[in-house]
């Protein structure tokens, strides 16, 4: 399964290539990492329908998680990415926010990998 995990913080490809090691030696796991909203927008752009799981971060500079969620879901119809968005910030409004552009989860930063690990295996 293809991820694609969108984070303005350039230390989290480390992070998620240390956390699923295993899972992207074994070939069950690709990630591809976009540091902005623009940029995911390229590569979705140049890779239609090749990213199953979309892991964005809310709160970027430029294009928000938010507006490139509702991109991605006026966009991309078939098939739809899931899109999971992730923030520091575990507030009502950003969930509420998120929940009514399409997000089909949301979680919290810092990221529970072992929660991750169970929300995406059904998926691979």
């Amino acid at each position: 399964m293809k991820v694609l995990v969108v984070d303005d913080e350039q230390d989290v490809k480390m992070l998620f290539e240390q956390r699923f090691r295993k899972e992207i030696r074994k070939g069950e796991l690709e990630f591809i990492f976009a540091f902005s909203g623009e940029d995911a927008l390229v590569y979705l752009n140049q890779h239609a329908q090749e990213a199953v799981l979309i892991l964005s971060d809310i709160n970027m500079p430029g294009m928000s998680g938010l507006e490139l969620l509702e991109r991605i879901k006026q966009k991309y119809h078939k098939p739809p990415p899931v899109v999971m968005m992730i923030t520091a910030y575990g507030d009502a409004q950003n969930y509420d926010i998120a929940k009514s552009l399409g997000a089909d989860d949301f979680l919290t930063k810092p990221v529970d990998f072992t929660l991750l690990k169970e929300k995406l295996k059904p998926n691979y």
